[in-house]
């Protein structure tokens, strides 16, 4: 029996790039990713489009090396993960900067306007998912951040009503999502880390919007979200504030009635229940079985005894293995002998 293998979202950019990496920063959440970009756009080489085509397929060539059944683009592209895609929406604002306290105070930060309706630009994802996905067979999963964990990136001057603002970022992110679906991407992952923080809104709105993000998705589109717990400040740092596991088991039978069909968790940094598996009895879970902010590389034995736990609550078919997130803090060497190892445990268990 082996199980299947995916990434979640960030890969570490290759030096190369010359967009800035918000995940190399020393003080991670004190970074003003505005002001980097801005930098960016000024100082960027006359070939920076060739250059983030060429590193998105070489981290995809490299996944797929691994053994890797779902890979992700690597986020190459993103200075910031939610910041990049709210430059592709109407009413928000890069030029009027306001300092936000966020995730219950775990992260500061100079953060983007709502300075109007909130409405989607010209699509952008499918040219980008058409290119990583043009060097491999398998599919490749495209990554989108959530209309809860997009407002609390944002400062909101024109709504005043945070149920209203999620349910036009869900409408302008289900444009996006469906021009998507129909370039012809067939797993597409909305992340929504806020929903681990927020359970009492997740409950009330936030999974109602996360569902709207994929209306009119046909059933052979594989619909994921992905709820972590918190990124550290910096590296190998285990003193930081983390959303409460015991989020997952009060969301569990809402995400498993919702139009979802895989959710993925974090369990590599710090141990869940696994009981917590038997309140999907339908859904897929893409369990995070690597850390993504140690530099210590669990061995294969150590993962392969985890997934094989799992599987005492869970079947197989509806059980992957990943990272606790996306890799981008991590060096490249790391992350190739995490994942190496990864891909060897979930091919041996029993």
């Amino acid at each position: 029996m082996a199980l299947l293998t995916a990434t979640i979202g960030a890969y570490p950019k290759p030096a190369y790039v010359p967009m800035p990496d918000w995940f190399q920063e020393k003080d991670t959440a004190q970074i003003n990713s505005v002001a980097a970009y801005n930098r960016y756009l000024l100082q960027r080489p006359k070939n920076a489009g060739k250059l983030l085509d060429q590193a998105a397929c070489e981290v995809v060539e490299e996944q797929v090396r691994l053994g890797i059944d779902f890979p992700t683009d690597g986020e190459i592209r993103r200075e910031n993960y939610i910041h990049y895609h709210c430059r592709h929406l109407e009413g928000v604002s890069f030029s009027k900067l306001r300092e936000k306290v966020m995730r219950s105070g775990a992260w500061v930060n100079a953060v983007p306007t709502i300075t109007g309706r909130i409405r989607p630009k010209a699509h952008f994802l499918p040219r980008y998912w058409k290119i990583a996905q043009a060097v491999t067979a398998k599919p490749i999963t495209v990554t989108i951040p959530g209309p809860m964990t997009i407002s609390d990136s944002l400062a909101d001057n024109y709504y005043g009503d945070e149920k209203t603002l999620g349910r036009e970022l869900a409408e302008a992110l289900n444009s996006e999502v469906l021009a998507l679906v129909w370039a012809g991407c067939r797993r597409i992952q909305i992340d929504e880390p806020l929903f681990a923080r927020e359970v009492e809104k997740a409950s009330a709105y936030g999974i109602e919007h996360l569902e709207r993000c994929f209306h009119n998705v046909p059933d052979e589109v594989v619909r994921i979200t992905h709820i972590c717990c918190g990124y550290p400040s910096e590296i190998d740092n285990e003193d930081y504030v983390k959303a409460s596991p015991e989020a997952y088991f009060r969301l569990a039978s809402s995400l498993n009635e919702a139009e979802i069909n895989a959710v993925s968790i974090e369990d590599a940094h710090r141990h869940i229940d696994l009981s917590l598996l038997e309140a999907f009895p339908e859904t897929t879970i893409i369990l995070g079985i690597v850390a993504i902010a140690r530099t210590r590389i669990e061995t294969v034995e150590e993962i392969r005894q985890r997934l094989q736990q799992a599987l005492n609550h869970i079947d197989a078919k509806r059980l992957l293995a990943a990272p606790d997130c996306g890799l981008g803090m991590l060096s490249r060497e790391t992350v190739v002998a995490k994942l190496g190892n990864m891909v060897q445990a979930a091919k041996s268990v029993d």
